[in-house]
């Protein structure tokens, strides 16, 4: 079953770190619009960059180069993909401070 923004929240109180920026916490918008009821405001932003073009056009971008036969060539946005996944995976793994 789907968690409400409000239970979303209460977890990051829970589980996050002390020092951790809490999206309820948040200074809020340049231009006001009203809160998502199923995801926090930091995840509404994810969404927004993922979905993005300008993230998207990082496709087209080569990151890494490597010595060789040339068959490991990384775009930007596989290696942006796969930096969010791995800095993500902690978190996964249960609440604790980090």
């Amino acid at each position: 079953m789907p968690r409400t923004r409000e239970e979303l929240e209460d977890l990051e109180r829970q589980n996050l770190a002390p020092y951790a920026q809490l999206s309820a916490e948040s200074r809020g918008r340049k231009y006001a619009e009203p809160p998502p009821e199923w995801r926090t405001q930091y995840q509404r932003d994810r969404d927004r960059v993922i979905h993005s073009r300008a993230f998207r056009r990082l496709e087209y971008k080569t990151q890494v180069f490597l010595n060789g036969t040339g068959d490991h060539l990384r775009t930007r946005l596989t290696h942006t993909m796969e930096v969010a996944a791995i800095s993500r995976q902690p978190l996964d793994e249960g609440p604790r401070r980090l």
